[in-house]
């Protein structure tokens, strides 16, 4: 599973697409060697660009992983996947 592997869910209504990339994120944080604990997420235009969805959409995703604690916010550093994953 990567990143890139994203596809939006039409059926699954009413699910925003924030909702289901962060969903996506967090799935390919906790079953894939793409993003192991500690490791920086790339750019929100990168992730933009891989989940082909627009930088508000990624906004809003890492703000909920953020949120659940499966990400973390360093000022002037980057965002980081959480040393515990969020559990």
């Amino acid at each position: 599973m990567r990143l890139s592997d994203f596809e939006p869910d039409q059926e699954t209504a009413p699910r925003y697409l924030f909702e289901q990339v962060a969903d996506h994120i967090e799935r390919v944080i906790r079953h894939a060697a793409e993003l192991r604990p500690g490791a920086m997420l790339p750019g929100e235009a990168d992730l933009a660009l891989a989940l082909a969805v627009s930088i508000g959409t990624v906004r809003r995703a890492t703000d909920v992983l953020r949120r659940r604690g499966v990400l973390v916010t360093l000022p002037a550093k980057g965002t980081f996947v959480a040393t515990g994953g969020g559990e």
